[in-house]
């Protein structure tokens, strides 16, 4: 069966958002008295959702006011601190020319994730956006996959995940679907290689040849 539908990761695939995550958790860090991380270290921990971030930064006793000041720092520094990836716009086009219906799964509070998709001028691209909330956990739990297929009228075997790390992977096995994955993140080509993808590919561009391989 042809892919009908795609369900994007956000941060390290369509953006890259490292930059405003860096300064609103460094704003967070700095309030609670803790060094900061530095911007390697940041990237490599991105991907698994907010609570997380800033129990791995901070310690789980404090990440629930770290969420709360990294919240309130990254209202101001997400749009400027994010950018559209290379490729991201042209292969947008051309899955949607060929019919694809396309969505966007992350593991950033929504309200961010369309903030970020709507300043950079691509928002309309998508036909659903979801983030964590009470009836959806964080990725790899499949919940928001879900919903996306239900909002894109696309069953899961005619729907690809397209991410940057092994969550993403662990997200689309978890919801019946195939998984792509691209090195432009957190996670290196020969990491990926190794993460259980149905395809690496090496820049987002090259998403459209790759989908047309799947039968």
């Amino acid at each position: 069966m042809r892919v009908r539908a795609v369900v994007f990761d956000l941060d390290g695939t369509l953006i890259d958002g490292y930059e405003g995550i860096h300064q609103a958790l460094g704003f967070a860090m700095t309030r609670l008295g803790l060094p900061v991380p530095d911007r390697a270290r940041v990237r490599e921990m991105v991907g698994h959702g907010l609570h997380r971030l800033l129990a791995q930064a901070a310690g789980p006793e404090l990440a629930a006011d770290g969420v709360r000041l990294f919240r309130e720092r990254y209202a101001d520094v997400a749009i400027g601190g994010s950018r559209v990836l290379p490729g991201v716009e042209g292969t947008l086009a051309r899955l949607a020319a060929g019919g694809c219906v396309l969505s966007v799964a992350s593991n950033k509070p929504l309200r961010f994730t369309r903030m970020i998709l709507e300043a950079k001028g691509i928002a309309t691209r998508f036909a659903a956006i979801a983030g964590p909330d009470e009836a959806h956990p964080p990725k790899p739990d499949p919940a928001m996959l879900r919903s996306l297929l239900a909002a894109m009228g696309a069953a899961a075997e005619e729907t690809v995940c397209v991410g940057d790390m092994e969550v993403d992977v662990e997200f689309a096995r978890a919801g019946g679907c195939r998984a792509v994955v691209v090195p432009s993140g957190s996670r290196s080509l020969a990491f990926l290689r190794g993460v259980g993808a149905d395809e690496l590919i090496e820049s987002i561009s090259d998403l459209p040849a790759a989908l047309a391989r799947f039968v």
